[in-house]
């Protein structure tokens, strides 16, 4: 691959087939889900696990009419536990795995990179939306399908929303001159029922999803493929209309007051036992890996103590 246009990247925009009941969303994740990515030493099924999270809450979440933010998670008794992932409908995008290392690596030999399935095993899929403080969240919850979270996800529009909906997300890595980076793309389709004025749209749905079907992974983390082109290749016989992209950024919620907050729920015994041989009290985000020294005596009395 050779490098992106900046323009194409780290963007998600929803799309219209003209004429048919079909509408759809397109992601493009270059600097931020390297960012996200590179701050962990995820071997590489997990952090393409992750990548594939990350696309998909952004698909998902852009979607929201309101202030708040969109939970993906999915957790199993695999060598991955737990991968989650926020979508805040200001465009940040957060997320970490947690895993077994050793597991991880005895799942990793072999021809196939493990999928989401081997990875995390026997467990959940979860997506759940917050609309923020005094608002109920509402969750929906589907068992693990498939080897991919493509796969997950159009089962829990299956059965959580009754919305036949097609996915399909890929990760990769790109090789510049600085070295190398990680790029994720994905792409949604769902299906809109007729009614008394359309009549049945049943074929209309099938033939789209045989043109979706052509799609190809490569095709949706290809730095040369601008989100535009890539819906003509695939939508141009029936016309396909691009509505304004949305710009995604890295973020994370945690600061120093956060973790203050939370080692105050902590009882004083407990918090000396995590006072290390300097002195201080060492906390890691787990998001964005960034640490945080705290002096013991800073931490005013909580609940905990």
């Amino acid at each position: 691959m050779t490098e992106p246009h900046k323009s194409a990247d780290d963007l998600v925009a929803a799309f219209q087939i003209e004429g048919w009941p079909v509408r759809g969303r397109i992601v493009r994740l270059g600097p931020v889900i390297d960012d996200i990515l590179s701050r962990h030493a995820y071997p590489e099924p997990v952090a393409n696990l992750l990548g594939e999270a990350c696309a998909l809450a952004a698909l998902v979440g852009s979607s929201l009419k309101f202030e708040g933010k969109l939970i993906v998670q999915a957790q199993g008794d695999g060598p991955v536990s737990y991968v989650v992932v926020d979508y805040d409908t200001s465009g940040g995008l957060r997320g970490y795995c947690s895993f077994d290392p050793e597991r991880v690596e005895a799942v990793s030999h072999g021809f196939a990179r493990p999928g989401a399935k081997t990875l995390l095993g026997k467990g959940v899929f979860v997506m759940t939306v917050d609309q923020g403080p005094n608002m109920d969240r509402y969750q929906g919850v589907t068992p693990i399908e498939g080897e991919t979270l493509a796969l997950s996800a159009e089962h829990y529009f299956a059965q959580s929303e009754q919305v036949p909906t097609r996915v399909r997300l890929a990760v990769g890595q790109l090789q510049t001159a600085e070295g190398t980076s990680w790029r994720a793309g994905g792409m949604a389709i769902q299906y809109m029922a007729g009614d008394e004025a359309r009549g049945s749209t049943d074929d209309a749905w099938e033939r789209e999803q045989v043109l979706f079907e052509t799609l190809g992974e490569d095709e949706l983390i290809d730095p040369e493929i601008a989100p535009e082109r890539l819906l003509y290749r695939l939508f141009h016989e029936d016309g396909v209309r691009l509505f304004t992209p949305k710009p995604l950024h890295a973020f994370c919620r945690c600061s120093r007051d956060r973790v203050v907050g939370m080692l105050r729920s902590f009882g004083e015994e407990e918090r000396d036992s995590m006072i290390e041989q300097d002195g201080l009290i060492r906390v890691t985000c787990e998001y964005c890996s960034r640490v945080y020294e705290v002096a013991p005596e800073t931490v005013p009395a909580g609940e905990g103590g």
